[in-house]
């Protein structure tokens, strides 16, 4: 379960980062609203997480989803852009979370 909270917590710091760009400095309500909703459970869930792993395990694996899934958006939704060094520091990113996955007892 602690895995499985981490693993929402991530995403989740996908959106509220995602939602952050759009409040356009918090100017505008409803995506300042999903920043804020979104920034709360994804703390919460970490904090959740946390009982049960490692704390430096559990950061490191929700701040990688948290910038994989924003640069992945970034590139296919937002036109941001595609070189090769960015998608191969990408998947080493992914390795690195699976890496860390494997490596924990929980």
């Amino acid at each position: 379960m602690p895995w499985f909270m981490l693993v929402i917590a991530g995403l989740l710091e996908v959106v509220w980062a995602l939602m952050l760009k759009q409040s356009a400095g918090f100017t505008k309500p409803a995506p300042t609203v999903a920043f804020l909703v979104s920034l709360c459970l994804s703390m919460f869930l970490l904090a959740q997480a946390i009982k049960s792993l490692p704390v430096g395990t559990a950061y490191a694996v929700w701040t990688g989803i948290g910038a994989l899934g924003t640069a992945v958006i970034g590139i296919l939704w937002l036109g941001e852009s595609r070189d090769v060094l960015k998608i191969v520091s990408l998947l080493m990113l992914v390795a690195g979370i699976i890496g860390l996955r494997l490596s924990s007892a929980h």
